[in-house]
């Protein structure tokens, strides 16, 4: 079976090697040559957990190919993805410019039957505007080819997205008639075959269930925030009170951990994107506009945290950063808490250390000699007066605090995951503050 995959980034990369690795001829496809030029020789653009690897099996064996020109291999395939980006434009609504012109492109230049299915986060009705471009361009050229759309959302977690597409709880295919199926089951059969399921709708509801997912998972964060902030106040352990109510088999546990704020590319852009269309359609989603509040204010309190440990002056104080990524396992800082923790404190003043096992690169970039980019987490902590942990990465786990308590200036631990153990930092001489 032959297929294309428009888009290189986390989703279409991630989509184009996984279906390789089960025998099925991928071309991806992208309108940036330097990343395609890249690709062929074994360069990814992005880091994610056994990705290269497929990449370069796969294109090794001649399953996985890349090209910048979508239209030369639309005669040899049956089916296309459109995986390309839909950031959100000023105004919170998905950008959908790059799935307008993929959809331009098919229509310019097909020539025989092809399903063609969204596989980007997109508001509902993209698929049947997708359907109305291609029937446009179709119409220029005099020309009655059959195709047909569908919708298959991503749900892939950065750092885990391999392992998510290989092993997916669930896919959701909307379709809208038969032959669309025959093609999307003949396509995920060698991932079915260990029973995941295949969920068929119709069109606009698999559209909104992407959304509705991630908004659910937002919201769940936003509350948890929320009720840690209340304990602080009241007296109660957040931690005891996220085991008890997580033991509750109607809750769950999942995604009900207090931190400091949720970021990357998918929840603060949809959450947004979502309000959008609601209010495109006349209803105002005051739930999920109280979501995205909560969590604005929840990237502030690390700062807030530091002001107060050093009663508002800080001035010329050292501040270490472990974890600038989002989330661990990605290099991914798109919305990230450690963003506005750095920002804040480099406007007090403050010299700022950071480390991070996989974004120091595009850290460099961003901030330039702001800030000093530490060779690792001891030496970001060298002579520091607060040391802040913002992501939760693996190796920050279980650090050596007695050489801690020797290099830092001041001993005092800052946990925006709530990590570490507070009777344990503080028997060490530690000043502990966490969510």
């Amino acid at each position: 079976m032959n297929i294309a995959v428009v888009g290189t980034g986390y989703v279409g990369l991630v989509t184009g090697a996984c279906f390789s690795e089960m025998g099925i001829n991928v071309t991806c496809v992208d309108i940036d040559f330097q990343k395609i030029q890249n690709l062929k020789q074994g360069i990814i653009p992005i880091y994610e957990q056994g990705l290269e690897e497929l990449v370069k099996r796969n294109s090794k064996a001649g399953r996985l190919g890349f090209t910048t020109d979508l239209a030369s291999c639309l005669n040899n395939v049956e089916v296309v993805f459109l995986a390309v980006g839909t950031p959100p434009d000023e105004n919170g609504a998905a950008d959908l410019r790059y799935v307008w012109e993929a959809a331009k492109t098919i229509g310019q230049h097909i020539s025989k039957y092809l399903l063609i299915v969204t596989k980007s986060t997109v508001p509902v009705g993209t698929a049947r505007q997708v359907k109305k471009i291609v029937n446009e361009e179709l119409e220029k050229r005099s020309l009655n080819i059959p195709f047909d759309i569908a919708s298959n959302p991503e749900f892939l977690k950065e750092g885990t997205a391999v392992k998510d597409f290989m092993g997916p709880d669930r896919v959701v295919v909307g379709i809208e008639n038969e032959k669309a199926r025959e093609l999307m089951d003949r396509l995920y059969k060698p991932f079915t075959l260990n029973n995941y399921r295949m969920i068929y709708t119709d069109i606009p509801s698999a559209e909104m269930i992407k959304y509705a997912s991630n908004a659910m998972l937002a919201t769940r964060i936003s509350f948890m925030n929320d009720i840690a902030n209340l304990c602080r106040l009241v007296g109660a352990d957040v931690n005891m009170v996220r085991r008890g109510v997580g033991s509750d088999s109607r809750i769950g546990s999942k995604f009900l951990y207090p931190g400091c704020g949720y970021g990357g590319s998918c929840f603060p852009k949809d959450i947004k994107a979502l309000i959008k269309l609601a209010s495109d359609n006349g209803y105002d989603m005051k739930l999920l506009k109280a979501v995205e509040a909560v969590n604005e204010q929840q990237k502030t309190i690390l700062f807030q945290k530091i002001n107060t440990l050093f009663s508002g002056n800080l001035k010329d104080k050292t501040v270490a950063v472990w974890g600038l990524a989002f989330k661990p396992e990605t290099d991914d800082m798109r919305e990230a808490p450690a963003l506005i923790l750095i920002d804040s404190l480099l406007q007090a003043g403050c010299k700022v250390k950071v480390y991070d096992p996989a974004t120091m690169e595009e850290s460099k970039q961003r901030y330039g000699d702001r800030l000093y980019h530490a060779q690792d987490m001891y030496d970001a902590a060298l002579d520091a007066d607060a040391l802040c942990l913002v992501t939760e990465w693996k190796e920050f786990r279980l650090p050596a605090w007695a050489m801690l308590r020797k290099i830092m200036r001041n001993p005092a631990v800052v946990d925006g995951r709530n990590i570490y153990d507070k009777k344990e930092l503080e028997s060490l001489g530690f000043i502990y503050d966490c969510i």
